[in-house]
């Protein structure tokens, strides 16, 4: 991927604007969802290569809680959003009020799971709306599926696809502030943005990078 060299701080800072804004949407839908006072904030997005990946989510061998979804329109990819389990088990507690929920200690009910996969659907369709509405790209969200598994293990389909066009990521760093009496707490995670090859380049030129040879 030649031309990652030529991607800019503000084509990053564009993208993290995406992101505070779809974080902005899927706060509010899960808030009337819940009844609760739900916050979200991207701090970061950058472009990461293989080894960054796996050191992000704690070493391959880190068990996580993700929730994948295949992307599909015109820039089709893969998107897992992964989480420590000790940080999705709090969050799961938070959105359910079952506060023996673990997901150290399987088997899991099924209440709490499926809380986790509709927190990452909200979160992935207005990623992907918000994106959608900056570049007029069509991209649409598969039904989501969640495990926990070994960081490597669930990385594993992505990041295959990712090793034919240079070993580079999105990644969209997301924090969740849950409002719990007079404090908030905060779950952090992060979106992993793998697109299929031919993506790369439609998702850069959207945002203004050059591809062809020549100056941005």
């Amino acid at each position: 991927m030649y031309f990652i060299n030529r991607i800019q701080p503000y084509h990053l800072d564009i993208l993290k604007e995406v992101g505070n804004i779809g974080a902005g949407h899927a706060a509010t839908a899960l808030s009337k969802l819940l009844n609760k006072t739900i916050d979200m904030k991207v701090p970061a997005v950058r472009v990461v290569s293989f080894e960054e990946i796996t050191e992000l989510v704690g070493g391959s061998d880190n068990v996580v809680a993700a929730i994948f979804l295949r992307i599909e329109g015109e820039a089709p990819g893969n998107m897992f959003f992964m989480l420590p389990v000790n940080e999705a088990t709090n969050l799961i507690r938070y959105l359910t009020g079952d506060q023996q929920f673990d997901l150290n200690s399987p088997p899991f009910q099924e209440l709490g799971l499926s809380a986790l996969q509709e927190v990452g659907n909200i979160l992935a369709g207005s990623y992907l709306s918000a994106f959608s509405d900056l570049t007029k790209l069509n991209l649409q969200p598969s039904v989501p599926a969640l495990s926990v598994d070994m960081a490597i293990a669930i990385l594993s389909y992505g990041l295959l696809e990712l090793s034919q066009v240079g070993d580079y990521a999105i990644v969209i760093e997301t924090e969740i502030l849950e409002k719990v009496d007079v404090y908030s707490q905060k779950t952090s995670g992060h979106f992993f943005l793998l697109p299929d090859p031919d993506s790369y380049e439609i998702i850069f030129r959207a945002l203004g990078v050059s591809i062809d040879d020549g100056s941005c």
